[in-house]
């Protein structure tokens, strides 16, 4: 399993982690029921805290993206393509919020936010 931590971005470790998990099961990189490593391998290899890989699989599995199996380690949960989308869907929507309000604050059009979202889509 590849992950890469970045002390250049504003996002927790635990965060960057979990990110880069559900990416992988979502391309199908992870496998369904195929095994993670050990939360103590995986902090060793990345030389993170504990805490931080045990926050990080705790978070993937209570958004369903792992199971693990007591004495036997974490796996990767089926995947359920309806709450992959919606999951999706809601930060699209929470990044498009985020791009009203700035575009609020000096006073964007609708049109002129449209514009720019065209030119986004079409480059």
């Amino acid at each position: 399993m590849n992950i890469i931590i970045s002390n250049k971005i504003d996002k927790p470790i635990y965060q960057q982690i979990n990110d880069q998990i559900k990416i992988q099961i979502i391309k199908g990189i992870l496998k369904k029921d195929e095994a993670l490593p050990g939360m103590r391998s995986l902090a060793s290899d990345l030389k993170v805290s504990l805490i931080t890989t045990k926050r990080a699989y705790k978070d993937l599995e209570e958004e369903g993206y792992i199971y693990t199996v007591p004495g036997k380690g974490s796996f990767v949960a089926p995947l359920n393509k309806d709450y992959v989308y919606e999951e999706a869907l809601k930060k699209i929507e929470d990044y498009f919020e985020e791009v009203i309000i700035a575009a609020r604050s000096i006073n964007l059009s609708k049109n002129e936010i449209l514009e720019i979202l065209e030119n986004l889509l079409e480059s």
